[in-house]
């Protein structure tokens, strides 16, 4: 294998500004921003728009159109389902 034609892959730091939040992994990335992390070392940082603490699936958040956030959570659906089509509570359907 040719050693030219690999790319680096080395540590840096992705920085989730929206979350505050940041964590150490490798990457082909490049940058010219550094950042010192708690070990002492200095790596290049890359500012992300979003990651898993602030994207809408991991948060259990999601955004509607209106701008409003709301929660997603499966036992609110099934209070809703039963408020809707109401529960029989002495066997027979509503």
């Amino acid at each position: 294998m040719q050693q030219d034609k690999q790319p680096s892959y080395h540590p840096v730091v992705f920085r989730d500004r929206a979350a505050g939040y940041a964590f150490l992994t490798r990457s082909t990335a490049q940058s010219q921003q550094t950042i010192e992390w708690d070990d002492g070392h200095t790596y290049p940082v890359i500012d992300v728009e979003i990651s898993s603490e602030s994207h809408p699936f991991y948060t259990g958040r999601a955004r509607i159109y209106t701008g409003r956030a709301r929660t997603v959570d499966a036992e609110g659906r099934v209070a809703r389902f039963e408020r809707r089509y109401g529960r029989a509570e002495s066997g027979e359907a509503t």
